[in-house]
């Protein structure tokens, strides 16, 4: 007998696995393994994709903070690689932290904003 994965038979029912609607906090890094072209390059495709995802981030010198529901999230995440993908990308690596909360939301501000001070201008 074969069991689909949304037949109600199967304890793996993807109904039963949608996230809930709190705000999740995540990170995502790009390290593009290619030569055809600077690695940098290859990142700043990355951010804009998230750029245009409509979430909250920021980038930083290392990986690039997310803010958004875990279904937002990796969107953005599946949105990255499909683009690296799509462009022929050889090689790369996506590495991403997630930090959920099952009762609320969960936030770099909360976190981190008690150390955050003000941009030094030159």
């Amino acid at each position: 007998m074969r069991f689909f994965l949304n037949s109600p038979f199967n304890k793996f029912n993807l109904t039963n696995l949608i996230m809930h609607q709190f705000i999740i906090n995540a990170t995502i890094q790009v390290i593009p393994i290619v030569q055809d072209k600077h690695p940098y390059e290859w990142v700043d495709e990355a951010i804009h994709i998230i750029q245009a995802a409509g979430i909250q981030y920021e980038v930083r010198p290392f990986s690039t903070e997310l803010e958004g529901t875990y279904e937002q999230v990796m969107k953005v995440v599946n949105e990255v690689n499909e683009h690296l993908y799509a462009k022929k990308c050889h090689e790369w690596i996506t590495n991403v932290q997630l930090q959920i909360r099952s009762e609320g939301d969960m936030t770099a501000e909360e976190k981190v904003g008690k150390y955050q001070r003000p941009v030094l201008k030159s």
